[in-house]
């Protein structure tokens, strides 16, 4: 049955994959990324990656998606069309994609008892994190305590992210539509907020929200 999973969502992973290369609209790039985070989140959980799942869920599916939404508000929805084959960026995903496959050859099986994980680390936390850590619960024992500092990593460069999206955005045109004043206004390409507080919002047209 987990072999049945695990081979569904991977296929399912690549389906969706596929879609998000061949996909020009960009509002709907975005949802399938969200959904790509999500089967990966779901993934992980059937491989006892839990703690994994959590990060990805919130992380890719979450927070990833909300600016991707924030930015696309100024940039449009529509992809341009490119004027020229993509021939060096396929050729990078290739050769990078081949080094990656490559790394992994050497990789223990998957589940096997006698890998290296189970039977020096995974054996310690199972047996002592509830006396040494004081919390019945070992992922979060791990999380909090064995991995702290990595996990204060990943929220720092996390919110590091995010706020130097939200300081782009901020500092950047306003998007087409915006609400000011009680109604929903079409504003002048290169509109920016400084023009909104001073009143001088350059409005092509109203619409009626």
């Amino acid at each position: 049955m987990t072999s049945f999973v695990d081979v569904t969502l991977l296929v399912l992973l690549a389906v969706t994959g596929v879609a998000i290369i061949r996909q020009r609209n960009l509002f709907a790039a975005v949802m399938l990324t969200g959904i790509y985070s999500l089967l990966s989140a779901g993934l992980f959980v059937v491989m006892d990656a839990v703690d994994v799942a959590f990060t990805e869920a919130a992380v890719g599916a979450g927070i990833s998606t909300v600016l991707m939404l924030g930015t696309l508000a100024l940039v449009g929805h529509q992809e341009r069309r490119r004027k020229h084959t993509a021939i060096l960026p396929l050729f990078v995903v290739v050769v990078t994609g081949s080094i990656l496959v490559y790394g992994t050859s050497e990789i223990p099986p998957f589940g096997r008892a006698d890998n290296p994980a189970h039977g020096h680390v995974a054996p310690h936390y199972l047996e002592e994190s509830e006396h040494e850590i004081h919390i019945p619960n070992v992922v979060t024992s791990v999380l909090a305590s064995y991995r702290g500092y990595d996990t204060l990593g990943e929220t720092a460069v996390v919110f590091t992210a995010m706020v130097g999206v939200l300081l782009l955005l901020a500092r950047g045109p306003l998007p087409r539509r915006v609400f000011h004043e009680g109604r929903w206004k079409t504003v002048r390409p290169e509109t920016t907020r400084k023009d909104a507080e001073e009143g001088s919002l350059g409005e092509e047209e109203d619409a009626d929200g």
